[in-house]
């Protein structure tokens, strides 16, 4: 089944490569919402725990209050991360709860990477609220992500067990990796070619390593050798890179209502995303236009003041060129990688397909 090829604001999301049966949302709605409430309380002690404003500024970016300062019910994204925290610490033979401090570690560092992106970026919208350096300031936006950050290493060594230590060494590479995406993804921006090879491993390391660590880190918490631990975080990784080529897809052509940002987000930034990459690598008449418009961009005075209609011509060339479907197949890929990889280690056979139900969700999600 091939990914929907309609107009901005229709389903963009390619169709589970498994079966043409998406898992039973309300299976996976649960297991986020366990994921949410055993990690939350917790979150929000660690978070208390920083001097003000950065308590409050943080409790704004997590959706618990306003930029009033009063009480929110906002979104507070989809808690995937923690869901997978507490099944790998379950696919170990622990119980969930083995996995709250690597889920609240692996939900802080996500976070931290979330406030420093948006302000590198130029993102004034998140989970359809202005974002932290939009309300308050550039400066606290840096300070609360650091915060954040150590605040990450700090759950998880002073439970002062050989585990943790393993965790926390697991979370300190992925975090790096993370870093080291971003870094390569700023600098793609100013490119005028990238590879595919390139453009998947910076998402490798931007999205990938730290899905890989939520995937294992419950594991190590409880108790799980190197190689259970280094087979679920092999799942957690392919299963990042198909969630960031969903991403992709909805960064040019997700509905703004779903996705919280502008229209074409990503065309806007001049990412070098997937669906862009491979539609310049594609070669033929479509792909040759694309690469002329997007050169003339990067030294265009005026691309800030771009019209809808030349972001949409830019957009209808990358899906003439076959970025759009190719981002969609390469989901689909990496989702049956992952999969696959589940079958390296023994684990409940409950707990397996709940991890397969997740991995459905992550690749046919809407926003």
């Amino acid at each position: 089944m091939s990914s929907t090829t309609g107009t901005r604001g229709e389903s963009v999301t390619p169709a589970n490569p498994a079966s043409d049966t998406v898992a039973d949302t309300t299976d996976v709605t649960a297991l986020l919402e366990r994921g949410r409430a055993l990690s939350t309380p917790v979150l929000r002690a660690a978070v208390d725990r920083l001097a003000p404003p950065m308590d409050t500024v943080a409790a704004y970016h997590f959706g618990w209050i306003d930029a009033q300062g009063r009480p929110s019910d906002g979104d507070g994204g989809k808690a995937v991360r923690p869901a997978l925290a507490l099944l790998s610490a379950e696919a170990a033979g622990a119980a969930a709860e083995a996995g709250v401090p690597g889920a609240v570690a692996v939900e802080l560092v996500h976070n931290f990477s979330l406030l420093h992106d948006d302000l590198m970026d130029g993102d004034e919208q998140r989970r359809h609220r202005d974002t932290v350096w939009k309300v308050h300031g550039p400066a606290q936006a840096i300070l609360v992500g650091d915060a954040l950050f150590a605040l990450a290493n700090e759950i998880l060594l002073e439970l002062g067990t050989v585990e943790a230590g393993r965790a926390a060494r697991r979370l300190t590479s992925a975090t790096r990796k993370l870093i080291d995406g971003q870094a390569q993804d700023i600098s793609y921006e100013h490119r005028e070619r990238v590879t595919v090879e390139e453009c998947l491993e910076m998402e490798g390391n931007k999205t990938g390593a730290l899905l890989a660590c939520a995937c294992s880190i419950g594991a190590v918490l409880g108790g799980a050798d190197d190689r259970t631990a280094d087979v679920l975080e092999a799942y957690g990784y392919h299963l990042g890179l198909a969630f960031q080529a969903v991403d992709d897809l909805l960064g040019i052509w997700g509905d703004p209502e779903s996705t919280g940002k502008q229209t074409w987000s990503d065309l806007r930034q001049r990412k070098k995303s997937l669906p862009v990459v491979a539609a310049l690598a594609a070669g033929g008449p479509a792909s040759e236009r694309l690469g002329e418009l997007l050169a003339a961009d990067a030294k265009s005075s005026d691309f800030d003041s771009f019209s809808e209609e030349e972001f949409a011509a830019r957009a209808a060339l990358i899906e003439e060129a076959g970025g759009r479907e190719w981002t969609a197949q390469e989901a689909r890929r990496q989702h049956a990688v992952a999969i696959e990889a589940l079958h390296g280690v023994g684990m409940p056979e409950t707990v397996r397909a709940q991890l397969t139900a997740l991995a459905d969700f992550v690749v046919v999600r809407k926003r």
